[in-house]
């Protein structure tokens, strides 16, 4: 609404009262002779006796209001300001004005109802309209027409509802005029009062609310019912911080052309069932730092919210998508167009937001951008069920596409916030990039649960369900991480390194993979099928692949009662941190299973497992004594081994999870030259945590053997 200003000037005289628009006027002169000049712009003078004069006073054009009432056929319009500058014609219910001299803040008051009947409105100043009970609808063209690239308040009056309705198709309009939409202007809308506009947008070609600039929502409530094209279209942004807004339409929900995009306070709402368009879009960025926004979108691979950056700082978002991915022609195959939730050119970032997003169509991905993804605080939930399907790629290979719950062509990055990833589809992903993650806040948790079958290509190829897949280097600093995935955990095509944190992975096939993992603190905790950790280049090489698996510190817990705990293509270093291993019950899995050089150089090692020919021992060279306790009895899961010295020094009580016949361990306090007793069975009073108990004391079960440490490697036999 345009601000209040004095800007008509009344000269009482004694002939009556001449009244001028202020913006018009070039001078006011009292002169030596006794007489008040008034110039206009165009160097018109009038003249006044000043004896005849008795005041001058201002006032301000929107005290007077210009009211249109229209009546069916008819319209009557009262016109205060006629005089100032502000024409009105009326041609049956079609009411036409026209402001001159500058005048701003000039307010229209329209009432009554009509069903072939329009208002139009060209100006060269700010002014404001009040809808107040209107409704009316234009056969040929739009309800409300302003050809004027002024700032234009609407004030939706308190406890009135006004509806505008548009014509199929549209007349011709005079001089080339724009007439985008049934409520259209050249210049910005911004609403306010408490009222509601409904709108019902008819045009073959039209927008059922239209601005060549920005449109604000300050108050009020707003609802595009239909629309043949967008909703709400913009060519310079839309900005809501307040009011209600509901747009349901055949097009985009809200375009807001170059953008960009700002919701602050209040609600927004839209359906949109169109394939390939957007529900809330820009090519700008798109701002959400507080309100509700809530968007279903069921069109075939359309968006819910699309811009060059979407950012998230605050509000409550809710995203449904049911539309499936389609496949588009492109070089030797094709190219799969997704639906997703949330879609960006350069950057995603969560920033104190609560974002829940649920999608079920085929392939339909939760947040994926072709630039970065970062999360600082807020919350982010997406739930997906849609399932991945085989294709011919652009190439003219077989692959397979499918619906990430985040994706990032470029750098993921993770530093606080809850994120909560499930996917249930074939080939589902959680997290998903082409890039690099980065994943180091305190307060970050972040987990992701997979369970979808894979997709079969190709002759013997598939795409598997993974919790977090990166092309990049993962960097893990901080955090809580809890993964549950069909198969892959952790995955990456690059490296690895967990340098803090905790990662929980509660099932899987394959729990961390990289050809090159490192490990140098945090703590984490693996239950897998197969592999716990590995370390591979991906190849079938027998041999050492170049893959590398090190171990420099951290706490690390892994139970692979069907597979390798830790295996790796190449080699294996533990120079530091807790390693506790249950290993596989049954040959000819292992515990540790190393194709180059396998060396403990520190830390605090338990591997207990079955007895198989593949049982790996460290090389002599290692920095730090290791030794093999091999047993020609298979123990049952849950049988307490201890291993003391003579002096009844407790080195280590573990639990095994697993049935297990041999255990390796390496240990600082493993000392040469001395003789150490190994029991079975029998009871601990300290506390047990992943299978090893720490304080209280050791009651012997039964001893098993005796022997006398000796070299950097040993194997004793019992």
């Amino acid at each position: 609404v345009a601000a209040a200003a004095a800007n008509i000037l009344s000269i009482h005289a004694d002939g009556g009262v001449v009244r001028f628009a202020v913006p018009a006027l070039a001078g006011l002169v009292f002169t030596d002779g006794g007489q008040l000049q008034v110039t206009d712009a165009a160097g018109v003078v009038q003249t006044f006796a000043l004896a005849d004069v008795d005041s001058l006073t201002l006032a301000d054009a929107a005290a007077t209001p210009v009211t249109v009432t229209y009546a069916g056929a008819a319209a009557t319009v009262v016109n205060p300001l006629a005089d100032v500058g502000v024409a009105v014609t009326v041609d049956g219910a079609d009411v036409t004005v026209t402001g001159t001299n500058g005048l701003a803040g000039v307010v229209f008051a329209l009432s009554g109802a009509s069903s072939d009947g329009l208002f139009k409105a060209y100006a060269d100043a700010d002014f404001d309209l009040i809808l107040n009970g209107l409704t009316l609808t234009n056969a040929d063209g739009p309800a409300i027409n302003i050809q004027a690239d002024e700032t234009i308040g609407v004030t939706l009056a308190d406890g009135t509802t006004s509806t505008l309705t548009d014509g199929v198709t549209y007349a011709a309009a005079p001089n080339d005029e724009d007439q985008k939409a049934c409520f259209f202007s050249e210049g910005q809308l911004v609403f306010g009062g408490e009222g509601t506009l409904i709108i019902h947008g008819q045009g073959d070609d039209q927008h059922g609310l239209g601005s060549d600039d920005y449109v604000a929502v300050n108050s009020g409530t707003i609802q595009v019912l239909s629309a043949v094209k967008d909703g709400i279209h913009t060519n310079e942004g839309y900005y809501q911080l307040g009011g209600d807004v509901s747009v349901a339409s055949g097009s985009d929900g809200v375009d807001a052309g170059d953008g960009p995009v700002e919701i602050s306070s209040g609600a927004l709402s839209l359906a949109l069932t169109a394939q390939d368009k957007d529900a809330v879009k820009c090519d700008g960025i798109l701002l959400i730092s507080g309100g509700t926004v809530d968007l279903d979108v069921s069109g075939d691979q359309s968006k819910g919210l699309n811009a060059v950056e979407v950012h998230l700082a605050g509000g409550d978002v809710t995203i449904v998508t049911s539309g499936d991915a389609v496949l588009e022609a492109s070089g030797s195959g094709f190219d799969p167009s997704y639906c997703t939730a949330i879609k960006a050119d350069a950057l995603v970032l969560l920033d104190g937001a609560a974002v829940d997003i649920v999608t079920t169509g085929l392939a339909g991905r939760g947040v994926s951008c072709d630039g970065d993804v970062t999360v600082l605080s807020g919350s982010l939930q997406v739930t997906s069920s849609g399932n991945g399907a085989a294709y011919t790629n652009e190439l003219g290979q077989a692959d397979a596409y499918h619906g990430p719950c985040i994706k990032a062509d470029l750098t993921t990055t993770l530093t606080g916030g809850s994120i909560t990833l499930t996917h249930t589809g074939s080939a589902g992903k959680g997290l998903s990039g082409d890039g690099d993650l980065l994943v180091n806040g305190s307060g970050l948790l972040l987990q992701v649960a997979v369970s979808g079958a894979s997709v079969t290509y190709g002759f013997s190829d598939a795409a598997e369900a993974k919790a977090v897949s990166m092309d990049g280097a993962v960097s893990i600093l901080d955090g809580t991480l809890i993964l549950d995935a069909t198969d892959d955990a952790l995955k990456s095509k690059t490296s690895i390194v967990v340098d803090g944190g905790v990662i929980e992975v509660t099932d899987c096939e394959e729990g961390l993979e990289a050809p090159f993992l490192t490990i140098n603190g945090g703590e984490i905790h693996v239950h897998a099928a197969d592999d716990a950790l590995n370390a591979t280049m991906g190849s079938d090489i027998e041999g050492d692949d170049g893959s590398e698996l090190v171990i420099n510190g951290g706490y690390v817990a892994l139970d692979a009662p069907s597979g390798d705990a830790i295996d790796s293509n190449g080699t294996l270093t533990i120079a530091g941190g807790t390693v506790l291993v249950h290993g596989a019950s049954s040959q000819p899995e292992v515990g540790i299973d190393v194709n180059g050089t396998f060396r403990t150089d520190g830390g605090f090692i338990v591997v207990a497992q079955i007895n198989s020919n593949m049982v790996e021992t460290p090389s002599s060279l290692s920095g730090q004594r290791a030794v093999l306790l091999r047993s020609s009895t298979t123990f049952n899961a849950g049988t307490l081994f201890h291993l003391e010295d003579t002096a009844g020094n407790e080195l280590v009580t573990f639990r095994p999870n697993q049935r297990y016949s041999s255990v390796l361990i390496s240990a600082p306090g493993l000392a040469s030259g001395t003789s150490y007793r190994v029991y079975t069975s029998g009871t601990h009073s300290g506390t047990l945590e992943d299978g090893l108990y720490t304080g209280g004391a050791y009651t012997p079960g039964t001893l098993r053997t005796t022997f006398a440490s000796s070299g950097t490697v040993q194997t004793v036999q019992f």
